[in-house]
């Protein structure tokens, strides 16, 4: 796969932006982890999630990785999820030091609007808080709160699937942040009952202030899961990677074991 170097002009960058953004769907698909895109589809009431995961994130002189880290979901009321993530990782500057520690911490609260029908997607949103815990002077962390907004959108047709979306990420407490849209799209096909297999397009504006540090980016990732039991999905392999095909380079990679449970009265 071949990263673009030259820049396109800044109407470009606008239509490609605004071209994900505007893909919302009117399909079903897995979404969330693997992925960087999310999605409206919350767990059954009084169901529980917990990942045990690792990822890394590069761009142009900084390599982030997160991992070991954890991430535990609940809902506590009907049609609505809490989301809370605590990792460890590490920041790897060109030709600087190598950090290792307590990573931000993020905080969430999911909401599902519309139950999917047969002529209508469910939608919802997934609304996010980024908790400043770790050290910004060492490259673990943003130095200040940040929030993503979103709108998804996603329905299931046989063995296909699409999610879709986008929203905003306010980073105007971060030092140095900048508010900007995201957004992507995820189809999957369901190869078998064990395995689940697809592509996202992903893509966000300038994150920083300093256009020398930050610019939009268009991302290209495969991702999968594993159902180690057909018959009790409820533990599962996750995993992704892919990088950019337009804008800055960068690249993304997911890994997880995945758990999920709760009273088979409210299950779906």
């Amino acid at each position: 796969m071949t990263v673009f170097s030259s820049q396109p002009s800044a109407t470009g960058r606008r239509f490609l932006i605004l071209l994900t953004l505007l893909l919302i769907p009117c399909s079903r698909a897995l979404a969330g982890p693997p992925f960087q895109l999310d999605d409206p589809d919350v767990i059954p009431y009084r169901w529980h999630e917990f990942y045990v995961w690792a990822g890394a994130n590069t761009s142009p002189g900084v390599v982030n990785t997160a991992g070991p880290a954890v991430e535990f979901n609940w809902s506590l009321i009907p049609h609505t999820m809490f989301h809370f993530i605590l990792p460890m990782g590490a920041s790897i500057t060109s030709g600087g030091p190598t950090n290792f520690g307590l990573m931000d911490g993020e905080f969430g609260f999911q909401a599902q609007f519309l139950s999917e029908t047969d002529t209508r997607p469910m939608i919802g949103t997934f609304i996010m808080m980024g908790l400043p815990w770790g050290d910004a002077s060492r490259g673990l962390g943003a130095g200040g709160p940040s929030w993503k907004i979103p709108l998804y959108a996603k329905k299931n047709f046989g063995a296909w699937s699409v999610n879709g979306g986008g929203g905003i990420d306010i980073n105007e407490k971060v030092p140095g942040g900048r508010n900007y849209e995201f957004g992507g799209i995820t189809v999957n096909y369901q190869l078998s009952k064990k395995w689940t297999f697809g592509p996202e397009i992903f893509a966000h504006g300038r994150e920083s202030a300093d256009p020398a540090l930050s610019q939009y980016a268009v991302d290209l990732d495969f991702g999968s899961y594993y159902t180690f039991n057909p018959d009790n999905p409820g533990f599962q392999l996750l995993f992704a990677y892919g990088h950019s095909i337009a804008g800055q380079p960068e690249n993304y990679a997911y890994l997880a074991l995945y758990w999920t449970w709760g009273p088979a009265s409210t299950a779906k």
